[in-house]
């Protein structure tokens, strides 16, 4: 029995949930959101509540079962709440700026980078040293940030580089500290 399966997902007001064979459509303030669901499982709505279990034994029902409910749940809260994530920009003369829709960061090469845009998904760029990043998808929100970090990853000595917002770096001593 998976734990995280058995639990049941809340649906809140002003979301319409819709389930059409293996298919889950879940509509709501923010946008719309679809996920196939495998043969091995069985997704029911019961009021406001999305019940998923096991449809037949498999090797892989237990995995699945916990994985989509965790799935459907964060479609649910996402086009209802969204989700956003934060990323700081630090170093000297590191700073990142929107470019029409794009995103322009410039963090110590030689010419910027620029980030496009993806659909859904929303930048937005607060005193030249903190982007936010919005959108009602968790996996292309975390992606995306994900994305622009590993443009500049924070170095150990001085830092300096692009880190998620709260994010603490391991600080090493330089050279100069050995003796």
């Amino acid at each position: 029995m998976s734990r995280i399966g058995k639990i049941p997902v809340q649906v809140p007001s002003g979301v319409q949930v819709t389930i059409n064979g293996q298919k889950v459509e879940v509509k709501g303030a923010k946008g719309t959101l679809k996920a196939d669901v495998p043969v091995e499982l069985s997704v029911k709505l019961d009021g406001n509540e999305i019940v998923v279990g096991p449809a037949m034994e498999s090797e892989n029902v237990k995995a699945f079962w916990g994985l989509y409910r965790v799935l459907i749940d964060n479609m649910v809260v996402g086009v209802s709440k969204g989700y956003r994530k934060e990323l700081e920009i630090q170093g000297v003369g590191y700073k990142a700026e929107m470019k029409g829709k794009d995103l322009n960061v410039i963090v110590g090469f030689s010419s910027p980078k620029f980030v496009k845009v993806p659909a859904g998904i929303t930048f937005t760029v607060e005193n030249q040293t903190k982007v936010i990043i919005d959108g009602i998808d968790k996996q292309a929100v975390g992606q995306i940030a994900a994305d622009i970090r590993r443009i500049r990853p924070p170095e150990p000595y001085k830092g300096k580089g692009i880190r998620y917002a709260g994010e603490q770096i391991r600080r090493k001593e330089g050279k100069a500290a050995g003796k």
